[in-house]
């Protein structure tokens, strides 16, 4: 039972969001500023300038005056500062001023564009408005905020999810972030699968391209070709698993040996993950390829005349198995490490072998890392762009279907949008496939009692077939990197195989000379934004996506089922229609971010933000609700909770979110190609130009430093974010 405590009329939550209402709406320029980043609008001309000014300003100016009805949205909350939560006027004045405001802001956003009127009939109604407004600005955005927040608290002053103001503020927060991110640009794009080629909506035309035989054919069980359908969700499924066994296999390795070298083969699971995926492609073409090294040394030893097998199927899944490994590994980590000692001691204490423990009681529970781990290599195979697009041959897949069908000479929008369509009902088939396979079982194994058992090693027969899988796939693993640092420093890729430094002189160099140290090298301009954009978007993903876990995992509250659909929507769809997607939803007010950092900063937060949340999810089903409810008990409030209790247990999910997010950010392909400006040019877009170029050797030298960096940086949130302490001993302290 909650502890009961004299109720204060004091809000400071409340106060603040009033102060931060009126500070956008007094002080902030209104409308978007060119560069977000900077704040050169407060000696240019702030706040009398139309382009800078304030609200408040443009109303006193007689411009902009549809934005005077936000002024009493702002005001009435000042009335309700000294009553208590209890009061109904309370919670009745903040929803009305939050609601009235956030609604009205939305309506005159979306109604007024840069040509006046969005819509025929608001100038048939009301006549031509011979104005225009641009995109958001601070101030519209932390007022937007202020409305948003207002609204949330006076529906948990209502009684809304038992009156708790964090757990409100966070649902109406992820959804709308989500709603506006994910769900906008997605029904942009999607609206237009009925688009007919005259310009029309029509159905029957939709229908037709719908059952396109290059979609759904069968030709491959005829001697022909599959559709890309089909071919997709192969590969998808075999992806899943694969990665999904591999994954288990290494955290086996790392929380049930003795193995010596644990650390160097953490940072050997996470190397695929930290490097662009074409360059995992190509550095397999140049092995296994017609002229690879590999290819050419078989067929020499053994006689034989080198085929193309590398190109379609077998390629792909190599490739996408070494990229996607790490994924699962990083969700599986967590998960094998948070199996409760104790219990696996219980079974042992009760004449179990080691075999049987692990069989009946820990794998059984690893069963939510297990499902998540497979969503997430299902739908990343779904999704992937880069490897396809090298080794796909005449695999056809969806995502390069999308692709082409969008830049290629038929710029069929419609094609594109039903080939999104297709892909999406495959990933949402998977994510209820794996709610239908975790069903309803507790899997809890952390609680608020003491576990200072130690994890049993592996089972001998079980122990042997590990030891030796991870032992060839690192191998493997190992050999793909050497051949990619080896080709950072050749002349020529294949050609001439003698040593320079000459690629990385071209793109890192400097100098010094009458202006000082200067950046000279071509790469550093590139290099510098993809590093900032994903120091931002790092911490953001991570964020959303653990409070929206923990949202799924510890609330019941209305529409939660599509609260979880919508929060995976972003990663089911290709990120090259998550790019045209954005393109077309905020390419024009009220959110106006095309050719900025911003777009791109956003674009990767809600991105990669499922794998925040399948982490957290898969961590959260782990840790007893009864730590909730005693620190509850203790006084504490839901906020307090999460971030004393909750968080500090998550540290692996924490990890593994910032990790993906930051490592994503740097090496993501197919989103950035359409979001990149002259301005703000990633690393990924740079490298590609080069791949196009034919300068093979930049390309691979610029990859192999981003490798090293990022290493380091995935070092350094390892050592930042630490480990989960439970009070369990080590292995070596004397326990068995």
């Amino acid at each position: 039972m909650r502890t009961v405590t004299s109720e204060s009329n004091s809000h400071p939550v409340l106060t603040f969001w009033i102060i931060a209402g009126w500070v956008g709406f007094l002080l902030l320029p209104w409308y978007g500023v060119e560069d977000f980043y900077t704040f050169e609008w407060l000696v240019d001309g702030w706040p009398l300038d139309g382009d800078y000014a304030p609200a408040a300003f443009l109303i006193a100016q007689g411009q902009k005056l549809w934005l005077a009805p936000l002024l009493p949205a702002l005001i009435a909350p000042l009335f309700v500062m000294r009553r208590r939560k209890t009061d109904p006027i309370y919670g009745k004045v903040l929803i009305i001023a939050g609601g009235f405001g956030f609604a009205w802001m939305i309506a005159q956003g979306l109604g007024i564009g840069l040509r006046g009127y969005n819509f025929g009939w608001l100038t048939a109604l009301l006549g031509d408005l011979g104005d225009r407004q641009f995109g958001m600005g601070y101030g519209a955005l932390i007022v937007a905020s202020a409305f948003l927040f207002l609204f949330t608290q006076g529906i948990a002053a209502r009684g809304a999810v038992n009156g708790d103001v964090f757990v409100t503020a966070a649902i109406g927060g992820v959804i709308t972030i989500v709603s506006i991110f994910v769900f906008l640009p997605i029904v942009k794009m999607l609206g237009a699968a009925f688009i007919s080629d005259d310009g029309g909506y029509s159905v029957i035309e939709f229908f037709g391209k719908f059952v396109d035989r290059r979609i759904w054919g069968l030709g491959c069980f005829s001697g022909t070709n599959c559709g890309a359908a089909w071919n997709s969700l192969i590969l998808a499924v075999l992806v899943g698993v694969i990665t999904t066994v591999l994954g288990l296999i290494f955290a086996l390795v790392l929380t049930r040996s003795n193995f010596k070298y644990k650390q160097a083969l953490r940072a050997l699971t996470v190397l695929p993950i930290i490097t662009p995926p074409f360059v995992i492609g190509l550095a397999l073409i140049l092995l296994f390829g017609m002229s690879g090294t590999v290819t050419q040394w078989v067929a020499g030893l053994f006689d034989m005349q080198p085929t193309r097998w590398l190109y379609g199927m077998p390629g792909l899944l190599i490739a996408q198995v070494l990229a996607f490994t790490p994924i699962a590994f990083l969700v599986m980590i967590g998960v094998v490490e948070g199996v409760s000692p104790s219990m696996e001691e219980a079974a042992q204490t009760l004449r179990a072998n080691r075999w049987q423990t692990f069989r009946t009681v820990s794998l059984p529970l690893m069963r939510p890392g297990l499902a998540n781990a497979f969503l997430l290599g299902f739908i990343e195979s779904m999704a992937d762009f880069g490897n396809p697009l090298v080794l796909g041959g005449n695999f056809d897949v969806l995502s390069t279907e999308i692709f082409f069908a969008i830049v290629g000479a038929q710029y069929d929008q419609s094609r594109a949008a039903i080939l999104a369509m297709v892909l999406l009902g495959f990933t949402l088939g998977a994510f209820y496939l794996q709610r239908f396979w975790l069903g309803n079982k507790s899997y809890t194994t952390v609680t608020g009692k003491g576990d200072a058992g130690v994890h049993p090693q592996m089972p001998l027969g079980l122990a042997l077939p590990v030891y030796v899988i991870a032992g060839l796939w690192a191998l493997f693993t190992i050999g793909v990197y050497v051949y990619i640092v080896y080709g950072s420093f050749v002349q020529l890729w294949g050609v001439d195989d003698s040593l320079t430094l000459t690629h990385y002189k071209t793109a890192f160099a400097v100098s010094w000379g009458d202006n000082g140290f200067r950046w000279t090298g071509s790469a550093w301009d590139s290099f510098f934004t993809t590093i900032m954009i994903a120091t931002i978007a790092a911490p953001f993903t991570a964020a959303v996506g653990l409070i929206t876990a923990y949202l799924l995992t510890r609330q019941n509250f209305a529409g939660k089922k599509s609260f979880e659909f919508g929060t995976m929507l972003s990663f089911a769809i290709p990120g090259t229609v998550i790019g045209v997607a954005y393109i077309l939803a905020f390419n024009v007010p009220p959110i106006e971010i095309t050719g900025t950092g911003i777009i791109l900063v956003i674009s990767f937060v809600f991105r990669n933000m499922p794998v925040g949340v399948r982490a957290g999810i898969a961590s959260m089903s782990q840790l007893d609700k009864s730590l909730d409810e005693s620190s509850l008990t203790l006084g504490a409030n839901s906020w307090q909770t999460f971030r004393l209790v909750i968080l500090p247990l998550l540290r692996p999910a924490i990890l593994a979110a910032l990790v993906y997010s930051f490592v994503r950010a740097m090496t993501a392909i197919s989103a950035v190609i359409f979001l990149v400006s002259a301005r703000y040019d990633m690393a990924t877009s740079y490298i590609i130009g080069r791949v196009e170029n034919n300068d093979y050797g930049l390309a691979i030298a610029y990859s192999t430093a981003l490798i090293f960096v990022m290493l380091f940086a995935v070092g350094m949130l390892q050592f930042g974010v630490g480990r989960t302490k439970i009070g369990r001993r080590s292995s070596n302290s004397g326990g068995h």
